[in-house]
């Protein structure tokens, strides 16, 4: 038998997720102690196999999911599967500076101890799979943020944020089944000014979808919404996979003209309007 063990960030998937599997959800409780330490605990866990759902969205976070990995070893489970629908720290997948860690590779390495199997959802940079032991599973989710999209888009463009991000782009579009793609390129003119202008198609008229993997504080897309409304583009909206908008980034996208912000649930938000659950099912 399987049993869902959802982290404190990702309830609603894991809900969802256990909907999709047709197995059980597992009874939760978080505390904190008055030292601030915290408790993850699943006190009815009986079950071989294990599935731990847990968006690494902050420290506590992390914390949670290796007291979850440790809690349902001590109840017996036999085989766990860890699921990071949003990895934190995966962008720190070297170290830029001498002295600095690749944080990616050690909280890799730190959830890889309690797990038999690790899944995660559309990873920054997929290379960061290569850090877990065994090596992570990457699904792509990209497709589901074709379906909260309006039935009316008017001769769409989907535009990533850069060339190397165009088969999101690609893929948001092949899921919506019409339009265009392109990406957004940056000519610097000068040490601080900076041309953000998308590479080749006519924005004029049209609506434009633009597409990211995440969305932190909101201020490189907001600009680029900015340079689409210059050229007279119809309706923007904006998607993405993981919607972290940080501090006020939903007011700088509301602000820069985008009508709608679409996200998934691997970061539960309020844009999160379509859930990954049935990806990660297909991989599980």
């Amino acid at each position: 038998m399987t049993t869902i063990v959802s982290g404190s960030a990702s309830q609603t998937l894991a809900a969802s997720l256990a909907d999709e599997l047709e197995v059980s959800l597992a009874a939760v409780e978080y505390d904190r102690f008055p030292d601030g330490e915290l408790l993850a605990a699943a006190p009815d866990f009986d079950d071989d196999r294990a599935i731990i759902v847990g968006s690494t969205v902050s420290s506590d976070a992390h914390l949670e999911l290796l007291q979850l990995q440790d809690a349902v070893r001590e109840a017996g489970a036999e085989d766990v599967v860890t699921v990071l629908p949003y990895m934190g720290y995966a962008r720190q997948d070297e170290a830029f500076e001498a002295g600095h860690p690749v944080s990616a590779r050690a909280v890799a390495r730190s959830i890889s101890t309690g797990t038999d199997r690790v899944v995660t959802v559309n990873p920054h940079e997929e290379a960061v799979c290569e850090f877990f032991e065994p090596t992570a599973t990457a699904v792509d989710a990209a497709g589901r943020l074709a379906d909260p999209l309006p039935a009316d888009l008017a001769d769409p463009v989907f535009l990533s944020p850069d060339a190397g991000a165009i088969e999101l782009a690609e893929t948001v579009r092949d899921t919506y089944g019409d339009g265009e793609t392109d990406y957004f390129e940056k000519t610097r003119h000068s040490g601080t000014e900076v041309e953000i202008s998308p590479s080749d198609v006519d924005v004029a008229g049209r609506d434009v979808v633009v597409t990211d993997d995440i969305i932190a504080t909101g201020s490189t897309m907001s600009e680029a919404v900015g340079v689409l409304r210059d050229r007279d583009v119809g309706r923007v909206f904006v998607t993405c996979v993981h919607p972290l908008l940080a501090r006020n980034a939903v007011t700088k996208l509301r602000r820069a003209g985008v009508e709608t912000i679409y996200g998934t649930d691997t970061i539960e938000r309020e844009v999160s309007a379509v859930s990954v659950a049935p990806a990660i099912a297909d991989e599980l």
